[in-house]
């Protein structure tokens, strides 16, 4: 896990390659001819996460609606919805997962456009998209997903900015700022305040995530992360959420790892940092927004990372969290490389 986590510079900047930029920009082309009126995304996991990100970027960034896909509507409850002028993304580390397959099949056959984003170009997912985008992560050692998952959340962000630019082609201005991706996340990974905090929260019982925007599904795949390795319970809500009655569990024995931007998202956390404060949490705050001039001055530990457009601090947010859920699961006494009952390829139906 931690071979994995490093290598996330890396595979940025792979993915940022000419190859493979022309490559996903011929996707975003094809769908751009296709004009697809709504969006529908599937996913499991990990994955769901990423898709979740995606659906922020089509909503905000291309004024689409986009949702998540229950994937058990088609194949367990045999649904066939009407997906004309609907444009259907499959998002799979590893495109094996049957469900997911039998989705965009159907959406196919509904007359759907349907995308797999997946690391397995010749996998059961892809074979039953029109068009496929190869995330081009490599390998990944580690059962719980970290490079793969981060690989997702910049293949989408280069495919949506790719139609929303209405050739394909990423502007020359976004593609300035991808390039600066894998420096930007070399710099966190060496930052080692993550691995230092771990054992603050080794005898913790349950925890909190939480952020708004595209921080929301960094703090779903941060809970999952640290549920999968250290077994502790994490439950994410949104800031939203939050406070419309969770709230209400947090206190001092209840660690609460909140991720903050510096744009509306991260602003809107500033009344659940607040509340979070009254009731005495221990908060853990990550993101540009982490600092003490933004309204985190009372959290409990703050990790301050790069100022970037919160549509690309995922991609920087989630990176810390990785390294604090493989130090957590040590300082705790377990194998995060070997995790009780994760498999590499969870075969749903």
């Amino acid at each position: 896990m931690a071979a994995d986590i490093a290598e996330q510079p890396a595979g940025y900047a792979r993915l940022l390659q000419s190859d493979h930029v022309a490559a996903i920009a011929d996707v975003a082309a094809a769908i751009t001819r296709r004009r697809p009126r709504h969006v529908v995304f599937t996913a499991r996991g990990t994955s769901d996460h990423a898709a979740l990100y995606a659906a922020y970027l089509t909503e905000i960034r291309l004024g689409l609606p986009a949702g998540l896909a229950s994937p058990s509507a088609v194949t367990l409850f045999g649904a066939r919805p009407d997906l004309r002028d609907a444009l259907v993304v499959g998002v799979s580390q590893s495109g094996g997962s049957p469900d997911l397959a039998e989705v965009l099949r159907v959406a196919r056959e509904q007359g759907a456009l349907t995308v797999a984003v997946t690391n397995a170009p010749d996998s059961p997912l892809a074979a039953a998209a029109e068009l496929t985008v190869d995330i081009a992560a490599g390998h990944e050692r580690a059962v719980a997903a970290t490079k793969t998952y981060t690989a997702e959340l910049l293949a989408l962000l280069m495919l949506v900015e790719g139609v929303r630019s209405g050739d394909g082609a990423l502007p020359a201005a976004e593609r300035a700022v991808l390039d600066t991706l894998p420096a930007l996340a070399a710099q966190v990974l060496a930052d080692p305040t993550a691995t230092e905090l771990a054992h603050r929260y080794r005898f913790a019982a349950r925890l909190v995530t939480t952020g708004r925007g595209y921080a929301y599904p960094t703090a779903r795949e941060a809970a999952l992360k640290l549920m999968e390795t250290c077994y502790l319970p994490a439950l994410a809500f949104s800031g939203a959420d939050l406070l419309h009655g969770p709230l209400a569990m947090t206190d001092p024995d209840v660690p609460v790892l909140a991720v903050v931007g510096s744009g509306p998202g991260g602003e809107s956390m500033r009344e659940v940092l607040h509340r979070l404060r009254q009731r005495r949490a221990d908060v853990l705050t990550i993101g540009a927004g982490a600092g003490a001039d933004s309204g985190a001055a009372a959290a409990a530990a703050a990790i301050v990372l790069p100022d970037v457009d919160e549509r690309y601090a995922p991609l920087l947010d989630i990176l810390p969290a990785q390294q604090l859920a493989l130090a957590l699961a040590v300082a705790r006494g377990e194998d995060p490389d070997a995790p009780r009952g994760l498999a590499k390829v969870t075969a749903t139906r």
